[in-house]
């Protein structure tokens, strides 16, 4: 049967050497988050998030949906890799962003139940767009109008990824 397939999850609990390692760079965050004043302290005296910077860690509902490229492993076998695109919008004020929503009812009815989209940190998602020149917009009030996704969208895509 030839070899066995090897785990790369090893390659990653390994770790690079240290000659290997980047500097590590300041979270854009920061800056936000360094820029409001502090806050006082909460009902368990530790001081809560600063005001209008949700916590890093805060789940949030982003338009997305995913996508596949067609390409060949390293033994010439073709091969579907599966990738998450989130859905970027011009926003007047603030150029590309992510919207992002506190619960999927919001975003549902900002975008239609054929809507896809992912759960993910609100922190990670706003740095990755700040390194790019965008921002997230958290729970935004979106223009009526027809939605992006249509139910026969959905379906179609689906048929096409299978």
């Amino acid at each position: 049967m030839g070899e066995p397939n090897r785990s790369r999850l090893l390659e990653y609990t390994q770790g690079p050497t240290a000659a290997e390692v980047p500097e590590a760079r300041r979270s854009s965050l920061l800056d936000y988050a360094e820029a409001t004043p502090p806050p006082g302290p909460s009902a368990g005296g530790r001081p809560g998030p600063r005001p209008g910077v949700p916590p890093y860690e805060t789940a949030v509902f982003v338009p997305a949906h995913p996508r596949y490229v067609d390409a060949v492993d390293d033994d010439g076998r073709p091969v579907r890799v599966p990738f998450v695109v989130y859905e970027l919008f011009e926003h007047p004020a603030r150029h590309t962003a992510a919207y992002a929503f506190t619960t999927v009812e919001k975003l549902v009815a900002a975008f239609g139940e054929a809507q896809p989209w992912v759960l993910t940190s609100i922190g990670p998602l706003a740095e990755a767009l700040g390194e790019r020149g965008g921002t997230v917009v958290l729970d935004p009030k979106v223009a009526p109008g027809r939605h992006n996704w249509q139910p026969a969208d959905v379906a179609a895509y689906a048929r096409e990824v299978r």
